[in-house]
């Protein structure tokens, strides 16, 4: 929002109610005047619709026309068209809303939830060139990329983030820590981002990972011979990489197995309504387990994060949806600001190699979730949190609660 001028400023300032948003939006082109939008742009949108992703695609989809809402429409000075494709679950669906979206001539393409699409896709995009700023879906795998950037995380970071962290808590070379995950290459980039981050000065995780089928409503006991076989070996904490229903499947059910230790997993654990159906209230059982035994997490994002840009997204978030964002819609509003940054510097009638390249040279960016830019793999260097459940006033939120590491 770095371009808007004076009356769009005191605008947001008088519809959000945010004391100093004003010095978050201030502009650099402060002439008074309103500029003349330039030429109309599409931009291709790829999330799914339905199936359990749909609420990281709802969260995706708001994150950008946030973004757009506060801008005028605008990206880059250009009135914005978003077109929205269907992602599905698998290569195919993703090869098919990568075509639709070509056939409407998109400028750019942004979204992506599933880490399955996201590979199956990367020919087409890098075949097409045309810019892919992806918001949440970021294997290691994808390597040597042109055309494709994320504003969202590599999925080994969060591993080594708090592998780095479990290391200088646990001392004892006898410790062990149970590690759960669902099976495919997204757990198993997470769990290999917390041996790189624990397995450091002849330290060594000795508990083998346990991968559990990754059923996308997983039943009452699913987890229980899982859980049950770590338990045996009496742990004394656990890892898991576990997200949405899934999430509030694998703690219920933790807990109702006895384990009453610490639990860490990357902050996808813990993010959207999980700890709203976790939470059965001042007297409830499951409540009382969260804030005596804990659960910490891993995150680059939370929205309690205390800065000028956060301040402004997150009021705007609340006010918009009656919630707080999350990482994903976070992501999401950045990817649209990385392309209003990058479509500005063309200028003039853009074309999808000229924003890719301008991709390039956008430098830092004042992001809700701190200062990142992107890396030479084309993902951001940025902190990332701890963060723990906590009651803030009366419902369990996500607190953080120290900065853990610079990655990227």
């Amino acid at each position: 929002m770095s371009h808007m001028n004076r009356r769009r400023a005191l605008q947001l300032l008088a519809a959000l109610g945010t004391t100093g948003l004003a010095a978050g939006c201030g502009s650099g082109t402060d002439t008074g005047e309103e500029t003349k939008p330039g030429s109309p742009i599409k931009i291709g949108l790829i999330v799914p619709g339905s199936g359990p992703n749909k609420v990281v695609g709802d969260e995706i989809t708001n994150g950008f026309q946030l973004f757009l809402a506060l801008n005028d429409g605008q990206l880059g000075g250009h009135p914005v068209t978003v077109v929205t494709a269907e992602e599905g679950d698998t290569a195919k669906t993703g090869q098919a809303a990568v075509d639709q979206l070509l056939k409407e001539g998109v400028l750019a393409l942004t979204g992506v939830v599933s880490s399955v699409v996201m590979t199956g896709i990367r020919d087409a995009v890098e075949q097409a060139r045309v810019p892919l700023i992806g918001s949440n879906a970021s294997p290691t795998s994808l390597q040597s990329v042109v055309y494709i950037w994320r504003t969202s995380y590599v999925l080994n970071e969060p591993g080594e983030a708090l592998g780095q962290y479990l290391r200088q808590t646990y001392t004892d070379e006898t410790t062990r820590i149970a590690i759960f995950g669902t099976q495919g290459q997204s757990s198993r980039d997470v769990i290999d981002g917390l041996r790189n981050g624990y397995e450091q000065g002849g330290r060594r995780l000795t508990e083998e990972p346990i991968f559990t089928p990754d059923y996308p409503n997983p039943g009452k006991n699913v987890y229980f011979g899982a859980i049950a076989k770590a338990l045996g070996r009496r742990p004394d904490a656990v890892f898991c990489h576990y997200s949405g229903v899934q999430a509030v499947q694998f703690i219920k059910q933790l807990y109702a197995q006895g384990y009453r230790g610490p639990v860490y997993a990357p902050g996808f654990l813990t993010e959207g309504t999980v700890l709203s159906q976790l939470d059965d209230g001042e007297r409830g059982e499951e409540r009382a387990l969260i804030q005596k035994c804990g659960i910490e997490t891993a995150l680059n994002y939370s929205a309690d994060l205390n800065n000028t840009a956060n301040r402004v997204f997150a009021s705007a978030y609340r006010k918009a949806h009656n919630a707080s964002p999350t990482t994903f819609a976070m992501a999401s509003y950045d990817a649209a600001q990385v392309l209003d940054k990058a479509i500005r510097l063309v200028g003039g009638n853009p074309t999808p190699q000229q924003v890719n390249l301008a991709l390039g040279k956008i430098g830092q960016i004042d992001s809700p979730r701190g200062a990142w830019q992107f890396n030479q793999p084309r993902t951001p260097q940025q902190k990332w949190y701890l963060r723990k459940v906590q009651l803030d006033g009366q419902l369990l939120s996500n607190v953080v609660i120290s900065e853990l590491a610079t990655l990227g």
